[in-house]
């Protein structure tokens, strides 16, 4: 039976661990487990302290896919995608690319809004984290939710790193992909690293009449085509902007002649030089906004 100094020895003890494992916890993250994703719809991927760690997002952003206008090939594409995926079918990484304001981020918001009873979660991860993008992937194949892994208006400069993590993530390493994640990407850009007219210039074709890439471009190009599904985002002509403004106008209940809101939000769009799904939501808050003031007073 052990004596009293044995059972002082295991109590300093037990709180010497205690506190190695809250100090530990602190440094890298506590391992996630399912009830984490039970209880958080969307997390991030945070390192402000140490290494990363899984921390949930209190407010996620809801986003109702039926508001999204002018980009219904796109969208079906992603959703069926996601179907596919919430199934255990074969489903593919995806890459949103095109115009700024057309509604890329706010589709995957969408579909986090849409499917997250039947237990999708987003996770978001920055470009500047991506050397940890294989611990990550080690801790989220052991949770049973279907994960999109979003990296959201990702582009990468000449020189940058990071890139070759998420290639090998896509395609290309020696371990297979978590099947429970599929990973998303918006940008700006079709290619997400930029190409020099250099590059472009080391081209050639050989005596069989085959063209041959430069071995930078190549590289360049390799990231986006690991990308199984890349939907378009293009701008919006006259018609399509006047009637996602109608759209939102509706939904707030203006109530304004529709020649003096379309003469409106056109000074708008001018104003703003865009004529863009963000750009209609902006301008029905700041005319919903202007119009409540005004019947305050």
């Amino acid at each position: 039976m052990p004596g009293p100094f044995q059972f002082g020895l295991l109590e300093r003890l037990d709180r010497v661990l205690a506190l190695a494992e809250r100090a530990l916890e602190r440094w890298v993250g506590p391992t996630p487990d399912a009830a984490l994703f039970a209880g958080s719809r969307a997390l991030r991927w945070d390192t402000r302290r140490g290494s990363g760690r899984l921390v949930p997002v209190a407010s996620p952003q809801e986003f109702d896919l039926d508001d999204l206008i002018g980009v219904d090939r796109s969208l079906e594409r992603l959703v069926r995608n996601t179907e596919q995926f919430l199934r255990g079918l074969p489903a593919n990484h995806v890459l949103l690319y095109g115009d700024r304001g057309t509604g890329k981020s706010s589709a995957v918001r969408g579909l986090l809004t849409r499917y997250a009873e039947r237990g999708l979660r987003l996770v978001e991860m920055h470009k500047g984290d991506l050397a940890d993008l294989p611990d990550l992937l080690a801790l989220l194949r052991v949770i049973p939710n279907r994960i999109l892994l979003l990296f959201d208006d990702l582009a990468f400069d000449d020189g940058e790193g990071g890139y070759r993590e998420l290639k090998a993530a896509l395609e290309g390493s020696v371990e297979a992909p978590p099947p429970n994640l599929l990973i998303v990407a918006t940008s700006n850009r079709r290619h997400l690293i930029p190409e020099r007219r250099s590059e472009q210039a080391q081209a050639w074709v050989d005596p069989e009449g085959e063209l041959h890439l430069g071995e930078s471009l190549e590289e360049k190009l390799a990231l986006a085509d690991r990308f199984g599904l890349v939907l378009p985002f293009f701008g919006f002509d006259q018609p399509t902007y006047l009637a996602i403004v109608e759209h939102y106008a509706k939904h707030a209940r203006i109530a304004l002649p529709a020649e003096d809101l379309r003469a409106e939000a056109l000074r708008w769009a001018l104003d703003h030089s865009s004529r863009s799904g963000r750009t209609a939501k902006q301008f029905v808050d700041d005319l919903a906004g202007r119009i409540a003031l005004a019947d305050s007073r």
